[in-house]
């Protein structure tokens, strides 16, 4: 049985706490050596807890090794080639490191090449879908799965109030109280349900009530945005967010919060066997607004408002400065005089 691939379970929301994740801090060269010769020897205590991080460092980096064979193991071995309007995921991004006005203990970390490249989502309108032959699923094909129980708790709560008109398969997933979630077949972990072939709150082409997330059509119908309504990981894309806590020369310790692209990699392994993907795809990338202002709503959510608005300031020096851009996307389309 092959794993399928799908994304990362990130977060939802800005004022989630994560888990700290310990990184090994490596000493200046020759530190060693001026110390002994100032007379001023390492303490052993000292010595003891910095071969403890070095240790708990190599058992991390052994653990994810290890998870990553089995995901790889797991993954389709064919790789499918990427679409023809698809770019080379590797290329030169420019990115801005800023602290968090709301808190010290915590910088942003953005890419700026993204945020200001022009895509937009073209569900509907082009978009080829992450499987061959089912081009109406868009990224819809695999179901989401949910980042804790809370984001399931609240899914579950909108869901109470979908309707027949809005909610092409309301029969199917409300024949009892779980019908519309499922355990993923590899991980045994939930997500929403997949039926006939694609997320169970996805209404197909021609129905009356509207195609695409039934979820995302009831928040259109009450006013809200579609984040308050939708699973986090559904919402959250092509936006990805990832900690990391960093380790500075002086001992202080800062959260490092990164906000960038969600491409082929976000989805694991299997992201690479996906029949097309957008972030990447130059059809996608033809929007008016930069992504920093069209995702403002679900960027707010990622950052809070205080880092959205610094994040948009330097967002807007940079598309105000001389052209040509340094680093620009290179799904995007190339200014008349480049």
């Amino acid at each position: 049985m092959t794993k399928k691939a799908k994304p990362g379970k990130s977060p939802g929301g800005g004022t989630r706490e994560p888990a700290a994740a310990a990184t090994s801090r490596e000493a200046a060269p020759g530190a060693a050596a001026k110390r002994e010769k100032a007379g001023r020897a390492v303490p052993k205590e000292q010595e003891k807890q910095e071969k403890k991080q070095k240790k708990r460092a190599k058992e991390e980096k052994r653990e994810r090794r290890e998870q990553e064979e089995k995901r790889a193991a797991k993954a389709p071995k064919s790789r499918t080639k990427a679409a023809p309007d698809e770019q080379p995921l590797d290329f030169a991004r420019a990115w801005v490191e800023f602290p968090d006005p709301a808190d010290e203990e915590q910088v942003f970390r953005c890419d700026l090449t993204w945020l200001t490249s022009r895509w937009n989502c073209i569900f509907g309108s082009g978009c080829q879908g992450i499987q061959a032959g089912r081009a109406d699923d868009g990224c819809c094909t695999l179901g989401a799965h949910f980042s804790d129980e809370e984001d399931q708790e609240r899914v579950a709560g909108h869901v109470a109030r979908l309707t027949p008109d809005i909610w092409q398969h309301h029969a199917v997933g409300t024949a009892s109280p779980d019908a519309w979630v499922q355990e993923d077949e590899n991980d045994g972990e939930l997500q929403t349900r997949r039926h006939q072939g694609s997320c169970i709150f996805q209404n197909r082409p021609g129905f009356p009530g509207g195609a695409g997330c039934s979820l995302h059509i009831l928040a259109l119908r009450e006013g809200r945005e579609p984040l308050e309504t939708k699973p986090d990981v559904c919402w959250q894309l092509p936006v990805r967010r990832t900690y990391d806590w960093i380790e500075r020369p002086d001992d202080t310790k800062v959260l490092q919060i990164s906000i960038g692209e969600y491409d082929r990699r976000g989805w694991g392994p299997g992201g690479h066997d996906l029949h097309w993907w957008c972030t990447s795809a130059t059809s996608a990338h033809g929007a008016g607004d930069p992504v920093y202002v069209s995702y403002r709503p679900e960027l707010i959510e990622l950052m809070g408002k205080e880092g959205y608005d610094r994040l948009a300031e330097l967002c807007e020096q940079r598309l105000a400065s001389q052209l040509p851009l340094v680093a620009p996307h290179p799904a995007d389309a190339r200014p008349a005089h480049a």
